[in-house]
């Protein structure tokens, strides 16, 4: 009997720097539901939440940073080089994920739904799923990802690459398999092709466009960008960004791996753009640009709130927005729409420090709203 009967669910999985994110991604273009449930087992661990004093009372408090947080990568060297160790942590955590990727795929509205997992494969998680896609890359493309993307040293690299099973174990599970090789174009036609071919739900097709606002410039509304549109995005950053970004069509492709882009329209003209993220259950507003035609009291509204429409639809917990200093000078806007200036230090959940710190751009300004009162993971 299926574990969610009303769901399609894609196991998704591969060895550390093989590209797991940028399919899940994809997919998630596509129209599915994405749960990175190795960032939820991060957020098991936080001092807030439920597995924080078994890691603790486990491995001892010399793991534990000055902010009492525990010390993730003094974590991984400990239990990457010893197998029960690893075993242990994993028998702490694993359960919590479980329940935690439980409780979003039930509350998703969405009719597919993707788990990211590095271990889907050696966990009960992968019996739950209707597919299994892997993503493959090639060791020494690994190892580039790991050193220039993570910033870690060759030797820890390749300590992590070692510890992991052979990439080809993973084929005989496999409906799928992803090589993850070349350009973001080609990785994308293999995910696109596999999609027709495996889904129940079709191609999304067309993104959604939000219902028509009439003002004085003219009908507005705000529509989710896919990659047709990837001309509009590019010409857009030229004429509109600070530093005027001489984006290529392929630049804003290669940027669907990593965010979403939400497009102002104003009549039948692009007039402004806000790029965006979902990550660990965070929303982040990267960039907002607006036509200096149109008044940012009346028109980012319109962008801000579609942003958070889909933000909900994806079950976040908080909208973090990085705003330019001459938006931010906008403080009635920001208070209007409920969101308040922070520093990234002054959030009071890791997994929300962790997005700010990870994402803020150099010389924004954080405006931060809580879009639910509950959390996935929560003290017990």
């Amino acid at each position: 009997m299926k574990k969610w009967p009303n769901k399609y669910v894609i196991g998704l999985t591969g060895n550390i720097g093989t590209g797991k994110s940028v399919v899940r991604r994809m997919l998630e273009h596509l129209g599915a539901y994405g749960i990175d449930a190795d960032a939820l087992a991060h957020r098991a661990i936080a001092k807030d939440a439920p597995g924080y004093d078994k890691v603790v009372e486990t491995f001892g408090r010399f793991l534990l940073a000055p902010d009492e947080q525990i010390d993730r990568a003094k974590l991984g060297r400990l239990v990457f080089s010893d197998p029960d160790a690893l075993a242990t942590l994993e028998s702490i955590i694993h359960p919590l994920v479980v329940q935690a990727v439980d409780l979003l795929i039930k509350r998703a509205s969405q009719k597919v739904v993707v788990i990211e997992a590095i271990k889907l494969l050696e966990t009960d998680l992968a019996d739950m799923c209707d597919a299994i896609w892997v993503v493959y890359t090639p060791p020494e493309i690994q190892l580039q990802r790991l050193m220039f993307n993570r910033n870690m040293t060759e030797k820890d690299a390749r300590q992590r690459i070692a510890s992991q099973i052979p990439q080809e174990s993973r084929f005989a599970r496999a409906n799928v398999i992803i090589k993850n090789v070349s350009t973001y174009h080609e990785t994308w036609r293999q995910v696109t092709n596999e999609w027709q071919r495996h889904v129940p739900a079709k191609p999304v097709g067309e993104h959604p466009v939000s219902q028509p606002v009439r003002l004085p410039l003219g009908e507005v509304n705000v529509q989710r960008a896919g990659p047709k549109n990837v001309k509009e995005i590019a010409r857009l950053y030229k004429e509109l960004s600070i530093d005027k970004k001489d984006l290529s069509p392929s630049d804003v492709m290669e940027a669907f791996g990593e965010k979403a882009f939400l497009l102002l329209r104003v009549e039948n003209n692009v007039m402004g753009v806000l790029a965006w993220q979902v990550e660990n259950l965070v929303s982040r507003t990267t960039e907002i640009l607006l036509d200096p035609a149109l008044p940012p009291a009346q028109y980012l509204p319109i962008l801000i709130r579609e942003m958070e429409h889909a933000s909900n639809d994806l079950q976040c917990e908080a909208s973090l927005i990085f705003v330019p200093p001459h938006l931010s000078r906008h403080d009635s806007l920001w208070n209007s729409l409920g969101y308040v200036e922070k520093k990234p230090s002054e959030l009071n959940i890791l997994a929300w420090q962790e997005a700010a710190e990870d994402s803020m751009p150099k010389d924004s300004v954080l405006f931060f709203k809580q879009l639910r009162p509950d959390r996935v993971l929560k003290p017990i």
